[in-house]
């Protein structure tokens, strides 16, 4: 995220979805004001995302997904606020999405007892550059890895003729993002601890194993320039003077975001497989779209079992 203000009020919203939840169990319509106000933030969160998304990170998909999250966002709470209650499942999730993304992105390294405790993205990301690193040299290529310009060892150094080239695991490359949302999601709904594991056992490794792949990917990619094509209509469309950069526009922000969307939407399916209570978020997005209520469960065959 791109700076301090948008942390704090990503937490100022997070923690009014996680207050609405709670106060929603003593009263009902105070825990319906206090969640509507946390969909107004949301909305909020996210436009002033939007010039991130679309100028620096220069990432079409989300800075269209970002545009989007505002008008969604203001009529979730419009819908939530005129009586549509299933939408507080929704609200749940998104409550808990952020308390287990957010740590993540906010919480620096701090000392303990005399005892330097690393940031837990920076954990993260050396992980993730690590086994990234495993199978990169597994299909014969080896970059160096350095100290990237955060400070940590999630950075691979490649060099075409005497032009250094770098990439750099982010926390946006470490598939926290998307686990996030299915943890959320599954964590949101009522139903049997036990089929709540089984769908977190179904999600978790698929986008975990699959990020690492795309991690793959794109570094070598990238790094040893295999997708230098249509340069110039490239670095028009992203708005950008540097060659070398294109391969990683077209490895990143074209194949990789647009393939995303698609496997998301593959483990959404398994996911609610094994977790049919989460089709009642799947209804109300359609019907925020469409105008139409919808019964997936019987559509698709799938029975919702209550606790």
């Amino acid at each position: 995220m791109p700076g301090v203000l948008s942390d704090v009020l990503a937490w100022v919203v997070i923690v009014a979805f996680a207050a609405g939840t709670l106060l929603r169990g003593r009263n009902d319509r105070v825990g319906r004001i206090v969640t509507v106000a946390a969909w107004g933030g949301f909305a909020l969160f996210w436009l002033q995302l939007v010039p991130h998304f679309a100028f620096v990170h220069k990432s079409y998909v989300e800075g269209i997904l970002s545009i989007a999250a505002v008008p969604a966002s203001l009529y979730t709470g419009l819908l939530l606020w005129r009586g549509r209650s299933s939408l507080f499942v929704l609200s749940r999730a998104v409550a808990a999405m952020g308390l287990i993304y957010l740590p993540f992105e906010t919480i620096p390294a701090i000392m303990a007892f005399g005892i330097s405790l690393p940031a837990p993205r920076g954990v993260l990301m050396e992980i993730v550059a690590a086994q990234t690193g495993m199978l990169v040299s597994a299909f014969g290529y080896e970059p160096a890895m350095i100290v990237g310009n955060q400070g940590y060892l999630n950075t691979f150094q490649f060099f075409d003729g005497n032009h250094e080239l770098t990439v750099s695991v982010v926390l946006a490359c470490t598939g926290l993002g998307s686990i996030s949302i299915f943890a959320g999601l599954i964590a949101a709904v009522e139903a049997p601890l036990k089929r709540k594991l089984k769908a977190m056992a179904v999600a978790v490794p698929i986008i975990y194993g699959l990020n690492i792949l795309r991690t793959t990917f794109i570094t070598i990619a990238f790094g040893k320039q295999y997708m230098q094509w249509f340069v110039q209509e490239i670095l028009f469309l992203f708005g950008s003077s540097d060659p070398y950069m294109v391969s990683f526009f077209i490895s990143d922000r074209i194949i990789s975001q647009l393939l995303a969307v698609v496997v998301l939407v593959g483990i959404t399916y398994l996911v609610v497989r094994e977790l049919p209570e989460l089709l009642t978020v799947i209804e109300d997005v359609l019907y925020m779209i469409t105008g139409d209520e919808y019964n997936l469960a019987r559509e698709l065959g799938f029975q919702r079992e209550s606790v």
